[in-house]
């Protein structure tokens, strides 16, 4: 493989594939910082897809298909935020009944508006946006600066989570929160409802890049098409030290191995494809082998909060 000519290619995979884990991982970030591990995102993402590709397609408005594919995926979080928040379940056993429940949802809710009907297997898919002179750039041009305008406001989202984190008075909250709940409670914030609006915020963000997959990467739909995505995102969160330019710094990485898989699998057409479809999944392995255990998250993730105590 001529990796100069292949180039181009890898780098507009790059960018597309890393739109989806960016979203999921910005809003698991939303989530951990308020002490919630969310390991849900893969169902989420699921019916958020769905819901944004059959609304774009029966309406014609792939913005609308957005929007109530976020608040699908703001509503099957909420089931996550009531047994891990009020009802202090275990955080990893209820996020992972979300996984089996939410894309069991999106396939049955899919059987039903495609039926017999073979039309509906398709939808719309959002143009892309070239930003003149930027676009013309050599190499990177094309795949960077011609992205649909989800992908554009994607990472316009970085800046403004970096900011609210650490500029923000909210934002210091959500941290606090995330740290030592029973000292932010006695400061007068109210714990639960931040916990409630962080559980909502990765709700919307993780459907956002489920629908993604649907209505800008692809118009299809299909069981399985998030692929692993959202515990990609979550490797990312780790890797990226649970800011937003880390994790877009390391949405970005993974996506280059997933644009190299797509080049690999171009070049070589006669090795097995599986073969390369690996490479991104072998990566997070390793970033979790070598980053995974450096650097602890907010000291409150995972922990049950009890407003009684003190």
């Amino acid at each position: 493989m001529d990796f100069m000519v292949a180039l181009p290619t890898i780098v507009r995979a790059m960018a597309m594939g890393a739109v989806p884990i960016l979203l999921a991982a910005l809003g698991e970030v939303f989530s951990e910082r308020a002490g919630l591990v969310n390991i849900g995102l893969e169902g989420i993402m699921a019916v958020g897809a769905f819901v944004a590709f059959a609304v774009g397609k029966a309406t014609g408005n792939l913005w609308l298909g957005l929007l109530v594919g976020m608040l699908a995926g703001v509503a099957i979080n909420m089931i996550y935020a009531f047994c891990a928040i009020t009802l202090c379940s275990d955080q990893t056993v209820t996020s992972m009944a979300v996984n089996i429940l939410a894309p069991a949802i999106a396939l049955f809710g899919y059987n039903l508006f495609v039926g017999s009907n073979s039309e509906n297997a398709t939808g719309a898919q959002m143009a892309s946006i070239a930003i003149p002179g930027l676009s013309d750039i050599p190499i990177i041009g094309n795949g960077l600066f011609n992205q649909s305008a989800l992908a554009y406001i994607t990472f316009l989202l970085v800046p403004l989570v970096a900011f609210f984190f650490k500029r923000c008075r909210f934002g210091l909250s959500f941290r606090s929160v995330g740290e030592n709940p029973q000292a932010a409670e006695t400061l007068g914030i109210n714990v639960i409802a931040v916990k409630y609006l962080a559980c909502a915020l990765c709700g919307a963000l993780a459907a956002a890049g489920g629908a993604f997959l649907t209505i800008c990467y692809t118009p299809i739909y299909t069981d399985g098409i998030v692929a692993g995505r959202g515990f990609i995102a979550l490797a990312t969160v780790i890797f990226g030290r649970w800011s937003a330019v880390g994790v877009m710094l390391a949405s970005l990485l993974f996506g280059f191995f997933d644009g190299l898989n797509v080049a690999l699998q171009a070049s070589f057409q006669s090795a097995p494809v599986m073969f390369f479809k690996m490479i991104p999944y072998i990566f997070t392995i390793v970033a979790l082998v070598f980053f995974g255990s450096r650097h602890g998250g907010p000291k409150a993730c995972g922990k049950p909060y009890f407003r009684e105590s003190r």
